[in-house]
């Protein structure tokens, strides 16, 4: 995609007329054919060393030419993976307004730390920067009058007088585009925004369509590039990433974005990324931290919970070597140990992960929410208390959520126990609604089900009524009963604290909480008992709450989640066929309830893995 005119005539606040023809008219320089070309002068061209003239005055970028541009930047992503933040923002910033890459790097830093904190100031300082590095790229990117715009579409010729330094400036760009976009959904719940985060999201997608046509070109024509390695792990990190996160995607969703010209495979996006990770371009560890962050993360929340260890180890031990004590790398290590079972390693190197540095308080917040977590799974509420408490005070990413995760652990003491934090669990409860916040003008769905479960402490009633488990509650919907699924210890606690609220439910007075209440404890039991293998007991619990379902006032969440592990639980007995019909129940059959697109998002991975089976 290229704009008219030269770098200079681009406006720094890209408005809707502007996003609206990158997303109508795909220009030559990124709507590069897909078909077969001549490559002969292009090749040609490079060999002789030959390069455009530029319109664009660049007094001092003659010191920095690609070469230059991609060493420092290396040297700058090296910094920051040692946990050397300021240095590498030091040595990137000089050159941000002449150098794409270091446009790149230093955006990207700047968003990072934006995306992490979620200060409204440090927001604005990333969009701005995403504006200039926007700028620096365009620069670099080739130039395309107003007929050459439009006769993309039937002549595609222009792909033979491309330079490598022009090739490079897509890729930039493409990324930075991408960036800027994740910040405009976070900006503000403006709808002119989220309209041109998306045409933003559409156009680096199709950037980087197009430079994989010119990667298999350059490969089928043997062309020769300095630089090409480092080319091509800028396209398999873009196309590697988008594929891999579209194929989450719920399919009706998937069926609306194809329409408009996404696609999402995941074989290709891991076998992209993959390759990138093993490449040895700049963007390798990058390629490695998006595998990581699948296999360790996106798998548990919006997948089924089966994770790729052997993969996530692989790949990250020569970059824990490389980086022994970068606090990514770190926390990776944390995650991988905790999903093999080894709760106790992996709480010390969480430990480790904050002690290493304290230049960005952001990525402590990361290991508070593990440790919370893992002290949950331990049932050691106070430690999980005093991690909930540290959120609350010091991350701003979601305070709704903190808050009445504070107030779920702290429900799970005795009154007495509660004493000397010097906090009142009613309060808690009843300042969540007032936290709640929006991102593209949407309610966080985490957030929408924490104000629906505090509104039986609402003021409103006569008196408040009592959750029960609630932060069994929310580590059900955090996915943590896979987590805890390899320590048969935990399990069997947490199933003694279920059948001891059991218990109690039967013993007190109905109310109109009643029936829900006894259903999520079942479905919890049902989640313990599937752990310590014991699928009979675990299908009559599960059974319990789908008999239950018209007499459910509240919890109507539970009814679809229950269909979800039982479904699991069908699969583990080989029984395929009942398992996909339950899954696709829970999600035909149901809608309108807290959390739907986080379980339609496992249901999507589920049926991908079990109707198309796969090596991942």
């Amino acid at each position: 995609m290229a704009l008219v005119g030269n770098g200079a005539e681009l406006e720094a606040d890209e408005d809707i007329f502007e996003d609206a023809l990158e997303a109508i008219s795909m220009p030559p320089c990124a709507d590069m054919a897909t078909g077969n070309h001549h490559f002969a002068s292009f090749h040609t061209k490079q060999a002789s060393g030959q390069h455009r003239s530029s319109n664009v005055s660049r007094s001092t970028s003659a010191n920095m030419d690609l070469k230059s541009g991609l060493e420092e930047c290396a040297v700058a992503l090296n910094l920051f993976l040692n946990n050397r933040f300021t240095d590498a923002l030091e040595l990137l910033q000089p050159w941000a307004k002449d150098s794409m890459y270091h446009a790149l790097g230093y955006s990207t830093i700047v968003v990072l730390q934006a995306i992490m904190t979620f200060e409204q100031q440090d927001i604005q300082n990333g969009i701005s920067a995403m504006k200039d590095a926007l700028q620096t790229c365009q620069k670099y990117r080739k130039k395309c009058t107003v007929v050459e715009s439009f006769s993309s579409f039937l002549s595609r010729g222009s792909l033979e007088q491309m330079t490598e330094e022009e090739m490079h400036a897509e890729i930039c760009y493409a990324e930075c585009l991408l960036q800027k976009a994740a910040l405009t959904f976070v900006q503000d719940e403006n709808m002119i925004n989220f309209i041109k985060g998306g045409m933003k999201i559409r156009t680096s997608y199709q950037i980087y369509k197009e430079c994989l046509s010119i990667l298999h070109l350059i490969q089928k024509n043997k062309v020769e590039q300095q630089f090409f390695y480092e080319f091509d792990g800028g396209v398999k990190l873009g196309i590697g990433a988008f594929n891999l996160m579209l194929s989450l995607l719920p399919a009706r969703i998937i069926r609306l974005l194809e329409f408009i010209g996404f696609s999402g495979n995941r074989e290709l996006g891991l076998l992209q990324l993959r390759e990138g990770a093993s490449g040895r371009s700049m963007r390798s560890p990058l390629c490695c931290l998006t595998i990581l962050a699948f296999h360790t993360y996106i798998s548990l929340i919006l997948g089924t919970g089966e994770v790729n260890l052997a993969e996530a180890e692989s790949l990250l031990e020569p970059f824990l070597q490389q980086f022994p004590n970068g606090s990514l790398m770190l926390f990776y290590h944390a995650r991988i140990e905790l999903l093999k079972g080894n709760v106790e390693k992996a709480q010390e190197i969480f430990r480790k992960c904050i002690s290493v540095q304290e230049e960005w308080k952001q990525f402590h917040h990361l290991c508070y929410w593990e440790l919370m977590w893992i002290y949950v799974f331990q049932q050691n509420w106070m430690k999980a208390y005093y991690y909930s408490d540290l959120l609350c005070k010091e991350s701003k990413w979601s305070k709704a959520t903190y808050v009445f995760l504070k107030a779920a652990i702290l429900s799970m003491l005795p009154e007495e126990d509660i004493v000397p934090t010097k906090e009142n669990v009613v309060t808690l409860f009843r300042q969540v609604d007032s936290l709640k916040q929006r991102i593209a003008g949407k309610s966080i769905p985490t957030e929408k089900f924490a104000v629906r479960k505090s509104r039986r402490y609402s003021p409103s009633l006569p008196a408040p009524v009592k959750l029960v488990l609630p932060a069994l509650e929310m580590m059900y919907i955090w996915n943590g009963f896979p987590v805890v699924c390899k320590r048969k210890d935990l399990s069997e606690n947490l199933l003694l604290t279920v059948e001891k609220a059991e218990a109690t439910l039967q013993n007190e007075n109905f109310s109109d909480y009643s029936v829900d209440d006894e259903c999520l404890v079942k479905l919890l039991k049902g989640c313990c008992l599937k752990n310590l293998q014991r699928p009979l007991q675990a299908e009559l619990c599960f059974s319990h709450v789908i008999q239950s379902e018209k007499l459910l006032k509240f919890d109507h969440y539970l009814v679809p989640f229950t269909l979800f592990e039982l479904a699991f639980l069908y699969k583990s007995q080989g029984e395929i066929d009942k398992a996909i019909k339950a899954l696709e129940t829970a999600r035909n059959n149901y809608k309108d309830y807290s959390m739907e697109s986080r379980l339609h998002f496992r249901i999507q991975a589920a049926l991908h893995l079990w109707k198309k089976p796969s090596s991942d």
